[in-house]
């Protein structure tokens, strides 16, 4: 594993590479209070025949956190990541996104070419107007409570919220690791993923989603009420999408069942050749 930063654009970005030089190529987005170490256990299943990158998002992990919130917005972040595989030189991958990772991973792919879409627990944002504005203000007083009480309050808190509720069946350690990691970010970071990059504050992509002709895999636990309901909404609206929801698993199926979700990643990969 390779692990550097890269300065893109105005952003020093902070990157891990595994199996340089494989053939099939996999880039991995986070979800809100990750890092590129979510995935860690994940790739521990995953053959050398693949080469991943794993990404810390703006604001989060080593990657820079600027106080400038426009930094944060889909479209600027979009850029960044463009500009960062234009000096890799990838041109052909996968694209898997978790969560807030998804929703900017749909969004890049809505804009710029990619071989394959994996989408885990994630939407393409809210469609109504007055939706995004009750999320957006939501957002904003969750923003300043950050920074107000500081990462391990927000953490705390967090960790209490129904999406979470499934791991606490995880083992202790288990829970122990996922808590470092949101607690390891910092409060500016946070405090503008959420002001820039809310659904609040994204663009709905939902009307994008018929002119996606790419393949397009939707992952959901089955515990997941909430995004169960909006993958198959998805599913409806994409041309070549296909849904797969694994049982006894909520809303971060690679945590949960790490190698359940290894080993979907590897059939969907495999299915490409």
């Amino acid at each position: 594993m390779e692990s550097l930063n890269v300065k893109v654009r105005s952003i020093n970005m902070h990157i891990k590479r595994y199996n340089i030089g494989a053939a099939k190529k996999v880039v991995w987005f986070h979800g809100f209070t990750g890092s590129s170490s979510t995935w860690e256990e994940v790739i521990s299943f995953l053959p050398s025949s693949m080469e991943l990158l794993t990404i810390d998002l703006i604001g989060h992990g080593q990657t820079d956190k600027p106080s400038d919130t426009v930094c944060y917005f889909v479209e600027e972040q979009i850029e960044d990541l463009h500009v960062l595989f234009q000096q890799l030189e990838w041109t052909h991958f996968t694209l898997v996104g978790y969560s807030m990772g998804g929703r900017l991973a749909l969004a890049y792919a809505a804009k710029y070419p990619v071989d394959t879409l994996i989408l885990e627990s994630s939407s393409p944002g809210l469609a109504g107007e007055d939706e995004r504005q009750k999320r957006k203000l939501s957002d904003e007083l969750l923003a300043e409570r950050i920074m107000k009480e500081g990462v391990i309050s927000f953490v705390d808190f967090w960790e209490g919220i129904p999406l979470f509720q499934t791991q606490k069946r995880l083992l202790p350690e288990k829970q122990a690791m996922i808590r470092d990691e949101r607690i390891a970010q910092s409060a500016i970071g946070l405090s503008n993923s959420l002001k820039g990059f809310s659904t609040g504050v994204q663009p709905s992509y939902w009307e994008n989603l018929s002119e996606m002709s790419i393949p397009v895999f939707l992952l959901v636990g089955e515990l997941d009420l909430k995004f169960c309901t909006i993958a198959r909404r998805m599913e409806k609206e994409l041309p070549n999408a296909k849904l797969e929801v694994v049982k006894d698993a909520g809303h971060a199926i690679h945590v949960e069942k790490p190698k359940i979700f290894a080993t979907i990643i590897k059939k969907v990969i495999l299915e490409e050749e």
